[in-house]
């Protein structure tokens, strides 16, 4: 990891609004809900996973399953895993009675560094089927005693959110919800034809200053067929924050951080005052996820 002393500022400094400042990491603490938490392995991969009826929600009942699908070199930090793909916080009382209970599952990739330090076993690597087999494992072995599994949602940060548009493209008929954010891979607009013709209600989230995809060259030509889509909602906000109505950024190597849209999306889009990072999300991501599992 490079030394933040000897990095220059992002690119998009300049651009920030008047009185506007860059935050360097989350607000929100890592690690305190990392104990709800079981490991478990399926189909050649290890994977971790909430129960609901563990914390007080009945058992015999149907419900949602999370699938969080990590960044990136995530899967090599250990429990922090949890906390890096986005899952940590749905866990929360506040998260779960908002959607009345849910799975969740935090496949993780067969991920090792070779002696260059260079990632492998990402999910750029891996096969769609592998992540759809361990997820029908998954219910099979975790849920069905307990009454099964309602609907299905996965949601994806950066490498993650690619696979998340993958693997919905290959099982279309298998997902209720997509949630990819800050996904390198743009997607093929057959993908948007697929969720219509199979009621995949999609919410797709990039940040305008996305170091990886020019929102203008990449993201901008979707947007008409987006909107036309039957179910979706589109976040791409001019900036991402932290809880602190800072800016988001994190030096890692270069000056990274409008990629990680994951930040506002882990704390329900939501600042730590409690007003909305969205307008048209006054209750946050828990609450347009609410409504669409009932749709």
């Amino acid at each position: 990891m490079s030394d933040e002393n000897t990095l220059q500022p992002p690119v998009w400094a300049k651009e920030m609004p008047e009185g506007s400042f860059i935050s360097k990491q989350p607000t929100y603490k890592v690690g305190e809900y990392f104990n709800r938490f079981h490991k478990d392995s399926g189909k050649n991969l290890n994977y971790y996973f909430y129960d609901p009826t563990e914390h007080g929600f009945e058992k015999g009942k149907k419900y949602p399953l999370l699938v969080f699908m990590h960044g990136t070199s995530n899967a090599l930090e250990g429990d922090v895993c949890i906390n890096y793909s986005g899952a940590e916080f749905y866990s929360k009382e506040e998260y779960q009675n908002k959607l009345g209970g849910a799975y969740i599952l935090i496949p993780l990739a067969p991920e090792y560094r070779d002696n260059t330090g260079t990632v492998h076993g990402n999910w750029n690597e891996i096969e769609t089927k592998t992540v759809y087999e361990v997820i029908c494992e998954f219910i099979k072995k975790h849920t069905e005693q307990n009454g099964g599994i309602s609907k299905k949602v996965i949601l994806g940060n950066s490498s993650g959110g690619s696979m998340t548009l993958r693997v919905t493209f290959d099982y279309p008929s298998f997902f209720n919800i997509a949630v990819p954010m800050g996904a390198p891979e743009i997607p093929d607009q057959k993908i948007f034809d697929l969720y219509d013709e199979n009621e995949v209600h999609l919410f797709f989230a990039i940040g305008k200053h996305d170091e990886i995809n020019d929102f203008k060259e990449n993201v901008a030509p979707l947007l008409p067929r987006m909107q036309r889509m039957k179910h979706v909602f589109i976040y791409t906000p001019d900036w991402v924050y932290n809880g602190d109505h800072g800016i988001a950024s994190i030096n890692f190597g270069y000056e990274m951080g409008q990629h990680c849209i994951i930040n506002p999306m882990h704390c329900n889009l939501m600042f730590d005052d409690g007003t909305p990072m969205e307008s048209r999300l006054p209750e946050g991501v828990t609450g347009w996820l609410a409504e669409e599992l009932e749709k």
